[in-house]
């Protein structure tokens, strides 16, 4: 089977999802889709930390584990469902890359519904870990990667220019139509680059 990468930009509630192939004259894309990571797409659930705030601390708690939990389920089916479609495919998912913010560690969540910043990090956070741990069930290699650095770090790897790399990141949602925002480019580049890495 061939390989394939997957990549991740997330945001509250939602992620964009990318997967990327290599062929002889470079990367194509396989698939894209915006995954829901809450059953119900409203702010109360997309932005967990910012309800959970309002809350008496055990009931945030509660809150929280159970909002993660959901992620966590919704994430691994949307990975297993591409799994499955990529294998139908004749290709094989054998590495993820994941956009980070900042990548700090957080404190305990007490200390977190005390800071608006925290509160902020966190929610983001909270989607990104359901993310590592579908790849983690689904047997897919995950890497992590500061957002920030990622151009800086394909211009490097790839050997080309900034303007250049960004006008093949366009290119290659071609073929797909709208919504090919940055979520997707960015996605598109993690995937690339992990899957290279890999070759």
């Amino acid at each position: 089977m061939k390989r394939a990468a997957v990549g991740f930009r997330a945001h509250s509630g939602w992620s964009a999802l990318v997967t990327v192939s290599l062929e002889k004259d470079g990367p194509i894309v396989l698939s894209r889709e915006r995954v829901h990571l809450v059953e119900t797409f409203i702010y109360k659930f997309r932005q967990p930390y910012h309800t959970a705030e309002r809350m008496p601390l055990e009931k945030a708690r509660a809150f929280v584990e159970g909002s993660l939990l959901e992620a966590k389920r919704l994430a691994g089916g949307a990975l297993r469902s591409t799994q499955e479609e990529l294998g139908k495919k004749g290709y094989e998912l054998v590495r993820g890359a994941l956009l980070l913010a900042s990548g700090k560690a957080l404190p305990e969540l007490e200390k977190i519904l005390l800071s608006h910043a925290l509160i902020h990090t966190a929610d983001g956070e909270h989607f990104r870990e359901a993310l590592r741990h579908a790849c983690g069930d689904c047997g897919v290699e995950m890497a992590c990667m500061r957002e920030r650095e990622l151009l800086e770090r394909g211009v490097k790897m790839l050997r080309t220019k900034r303007d250049r790399l960004l006008r093949r990141l366009t290119e290659l949602g071609a073929g797909f139509g709208s919504p090919w925002t940055q979520d997707e480019k960015y996605a598109a580049l993690a995937a690339w680059l992990v899957l290279a890495e890999a070759t």
